[in-house]
């Protein structure tokens, strides 16, 4: 065989060179999680939570995934439905958002838990693994991490000395939980999401909300509901779920895949909830500093003792309420109570 002439040659050398730095680039790109996300910037969950877990996922995969936040894609109802469909690789949304679908996870919701978002959070996290899984809830999806915020609290535009005075009274619910609350105080329950919350105090169409304290700085708060009352160990909790789309994870090489649930589940869970507890201290003081009238009740206090009397029976009501789950779910929140409690203990 002839030799090639020396200009092929040349050109047939440039271009297998060509090719392996081609080659070379597309075996060190980067894979980019698109993850969803809702609520405004200054949310613990957007300042801190998921530019964490990004840093965390990038460094566990050696670069080679990467986590992009993209903001205000629809409804927060409709994350689950975005993830699922493959419009995005992951997302958070609320539980309470759609009534009927997630109903073990309100098992922390309950009022009663007397811990904080990090010990509800770690807690809830693996009362799911042992109890809540198999029920298959999150048919679909794969979860990440499960959250709630802090200790839901009382934020209105006018004063309130009793429970009485919230009769008749419209107050936002956000779902779960609340919604049960709401019944048992006679108020007229409104619907929304969270960040409708300030147009509609604003313009009148409600007047209070039950919220976590944080959201007198998120949601500026202060502004359109001057009276922020601090039940001890708050009204309720409220929790979220985290999660991603199992063929993005299949499509991942398993070492990545496996990344990234290593920075995941317990330990996010765990980060999310303290978060949210810190951004409920900065709430409070943010609060005071704006001049709202903020209401700190102790365990004696007549109101407490109201709802304390309101609010029995709930746990045996959720118990009742998600008996065809195939959990046994009594033992499923002891062991809730107990794992938070011994949390909060140890941290």
């Amino acid at each position: 065989m002839k030799s090639l002439p020396t200009k092929i040659k040349r050109l047939t050398a440039a271009s297998l060179f060509i090719v392996g730095m081609v080659g070379a680039s597309l075996a060190t790109a980067s894979t980019t999680l698109v993850v969803g996300t809702w609520m405004p910037p200054s949310n613990p969950m957007n300042a801190v939570v998921l530019p964490t877990w990004g840093a965390w996922v990038e460094e566990a995969t050696e670069g080679r995934v990467t986590v992009r936040i993209e903001h205000d894609l629809g409804n927060p109802a409709a994350y689950y439905d975005l993830v699922e469909d493959g419009v995005i690789n992951a997302g958070w949304s609320f539980h309470g958002y759609l009534p009927g679908r997630f109903t073990l996870p309100m098992a922390v919701e309950q009022p009663g838990m007397g811990v904080n978002a990090e010990a509800a959070s770690a807690a809830l996290w693996q009362v799911h693994e042992t109890h809540f899984a198999k029920a298959n809830e999150y048919e679909g999806l794969e979860l990440l991490a499960l959250i709630t915020h802090g200790p839901g609290q009382l934020h209105t535009r006018e004063p309130i000395n009793s429970l009485r005075d919230l009769r008749n009274k419209r107050i936002r619910i956000g779902g779960g939980v609340q919604s049960a609350l709401g019944e048992r105080m006679e108020v007229t329950a409104v619907a929304a999401p969270g960040p409708r919350v300030y147009e509609m105090l604003q313009q009148g169409v409600i007047d209070g909300v039950f919220m976590p304290a944080q959201e007198q700085r998120s949601l500026r708060l202060d502004e359109v509901a001057p009276n922020l009352t601090l039940f001890p160990g708050g009204l309720y909790l409220g929790s979220f779920a985290m999660f991603i789309d199992p063929e993005f994870m299949e499509q991942l090489e398993p070492r990545d895949a496996d990344a990234i649930r290593s920075v995941s589940g317990l330990k996010l869970s765990a980060m999310a909830g303290k978060e949210w507890d810190q951004a409920d201290i900065d709430g409070i003081a943010y609060a005071r500093e704006k001049g709202v009238n903020v209401i700190e009740l102790d365990e004696n206090h007549p109101m407490v003792q109201e709802f304390n009397q309101l609010i029995q029976g709930m746990d045996d009501a959720w118990v009742a309420s998600v008996q065809r789950a195939g959990v046994d779910a009594a033992a499923a929140l002891a062991d809730l109570r107990r794992l938070a409690l011994e949390y909060a203990e140890q941290n």
